[in-house]
């Protein structure tokens, strides 16, 4: 994201050509409310933890009124949150967008019958699952706190789509951009209210 100072959310398609501008107040709220916590939960990665953000109220609203004015989470019929963090991003927005939510968690954790899709993280391998039946033929907006490599978000987006969905978009609190995520995420536009 680059900063503008206008308050609004940098939004991109997959090729990173800014759609709408960035907003200081925003991004340097987020980046002073971030924490950093060195090997976790493996030696050699540094772990963003969005916790101080989530405790202060006003600025968390703040955060979710700006995802929640971007047209692809408008459109949305359904705001789906990757585990765990993402559940708390994607209640909160699906509540201002006046969308459902659906959990995109890991195996074994929602009743049957579910579909699920295997993927590589940077340090190991995970499934996800969503259950089935409640996303087919609709618009979902697709959310998390920290986009990464983008393992996690392009496996949600092949199993939302393969689920039958249609994905909007895809939101995030922080980018990355060193980790080059959003080139995983198959030209879907992102949002990210703050890159690193």
């Amino acid at each position: 994201m680059t900063a503008a100072g206008n308050g609004a959310p940098v939004v991109a398609a997959g090729d990173g050509a800014p759609v709408v501008a960035a907003g200081d107040p925003i991004a340097e709220g987020i980046r002073a409310r971030l924490r950093d916590v060195p090997d976790f939960p493996l030696a050699g990665v540094q772990f963003k933890d969005i916790m101080p953000l989530l405790a202060d109220a006003d600025f968390f609203g703040r955060c979710i009124d700006a995802l929640a004015q971007l047209p692809a989470a408008a459109d949305a019929e359904l705001i789906a949150g990757v585990e765990a963090r993402g559940f708390i991003v994607a209640a909160a927005l699906a509540r201002a967008a006046r969308a459902g939510i659906v959990a995109v968690r890991k195996a074994g954790k929602l009743p049957p019958p579910t579909l699920s899709i295997s993927y590589a993280l940077e340090y190991g391998t995970a499934e996800i699952e969503v259950a089935a039946g409640v996303l087919a033929g609709k618009r979902v907006f697709l959310v998390d706190d920290v986009l990464a490599t983008g393992g996690t978000l392009a496996a949600a987006i092949e199993l939302i789509t393969s689920a039958g969905a249609t994905v909007t978009g895809v939101g995030v609190l922080v980018e990355l951009t060193a980790l080059s995520g959003r080139a995983r995420l198959d030209g879907h536009q992102v949002c990210s209210l703050l890159s690193l």
